[in-house]
Formats: C-alpha cells, sequence, structure tokens
C-alpha cells in the first residue's frame, strides 16, 4: 500500500496528490502534524533526514522530495507520456523539475511563505525573482499546450501548485495570460484534485 505524508496546504504535498489521482492510484494519506513539529521527530526523520514533506512509502520503498516522488510514480505505474525514456523528450521534462525546485522555489513560494504563513523570509525580493520566472513560463507558453511533448507530463505537475498558489504571495498572474491558460488547462485534466487557494 502507498502512504503518502502529506500536509494539505503544501503546494509540494499537492503535486504528489495530483500525480496520484491522474495516475488512478489508491493510497494512505497520513497528515503530518507540522505545528507540532512532528516532521522533526525521530520517527519522522528515519523516514526523511531532512524533516521534510512529502514522503512516499511504496511498501520497502521510500521516497522523499516532491519531485523524486513524481518521478518514481511516473515510471512505476505511469506511462511514457509522463516522463518518456528517449534521452531528449526525457531531458526537456526534466529540466522543467529543476525549474521546479530551484527558480518556482525561490520566487513565488517564497512569497507564499510570508503572506500564507506569515514566515520571516525576504518576501519583497521573492516577489521580484517571480516576475522573470513567469515571464520565462509565458513565453515558453505562447505557442504550445504544455511545458513539453504537446500533453501532460510530470513537468507541468512539478511546476503548476507553487505557479497558481502565486496570488497567495501578492505575486499578480494578469501579466502572464499564457500562464493562465496553462493553469486552467491542468484544472481540466481528468481526476484533477484541488487544494485551498487553487
Amino acid at each position: 500500500m502507498i502512504k503518502l505524508y502529506d500536509l494539505e496546504l503544501s503546494g509540494n504535498c499537492h503535486k504528489v496528490r495530483l500525480m496520484l489521482s491522474l495516475l488512478r492510484l489508491q493510497y494512505e494519506q497520513i497528515i503530518v502534524d507540522i505545528p507540532n513539529r512532528e516532521h522533526k521527530s525521530p520517527q519522522f526523520l528515519k523516514l526523511n533526514p531532512l524533516g521534510q514533506i512529502p514522503v512516499l512509502t511504496d511498501e520497502d520503498v521510500v521516497i522523499r522530495d516532491s519531485q523524486a516522488i513524481l518521478v518514481y510514480l511516473a515510471r512505476k505505474y505511469g506511462t511514457e507520456e509522463w516522463l518518456p525514456l528517449e534521452p531528449e523528450s526525457m531531458a526537456k521534462v526534466m529540466q522543467w523539475l529543476s525549474f521546479a525546485a530551484n527558480e518556482i522555489n525561490n520566487s513565488v513560494f517564497i512569497a507564499r511563505l510570508h503572506f500564507r504563513f506569515q514566515m520571516d523570509v525576504d518576501w519583497e525580493a521573492a516577489q521580484i525573482r517571480s516576475k522573470p520566472v513567469l515571464q520565462i513560463m509565458n513565453e515558453h507558453l505562447q505557442n504550445r499546450t504544455w511545458l513539453e511533448l504537446e500533453h501532460p507530463t510530470i513537468a507541468d505537475i512539478a511546476c503548476f501548485p507553487y505557479i497558481g498558489l502565486a496570488p497567495e504571495g501578492k505575486v499578480d498572474l494578469e501579466p502572464y495570460p499564457s500562464v493562465i491558460a496553462w493553469i486552467e488547462r491542468i484544472k481540466q485534466l481528468p481526476r484533477y484534485v484541488n487544494m485551498p487557494g487553487l
């Protein structure tokens, strides 16, 4: 049985919930009590020494990090449409997982932490960094439906939640109509699941 150590308001957790739903996979959801620091408990640190969510377990397999979990689910339970094996196509998908973990994480994600969770972060710098990130995505999506390969892949799933949640960090999406259209296309996928803020 697949288990997902989860938090409803986490965009990184939402990526995994969305992928599980798109692949029609049954799983046990285990909510981690972040306010009471359950993610730093000795028991949880055995699953993820970084003390972060999400964590996915599948029998004896333990995977941490949302991007890594998407790769695991796509390869084990999905088709090549989600993560192709052909080198160029795989690389094009994987570059967006890196974009999600770096550029998106260091911009719209940080801004949201301040306004949604009152965390002490440099939200003004994060908002400034958000503009070129969104501009890159907007230009890339002007002549395509999905980030790569003309069908949904884990690239789209990896980038989607925190881009969709950008308004929670007081980052305006209106100047990026191609991004807005892409967000709406993801929401129309069969078996799409929502989260607060989206």
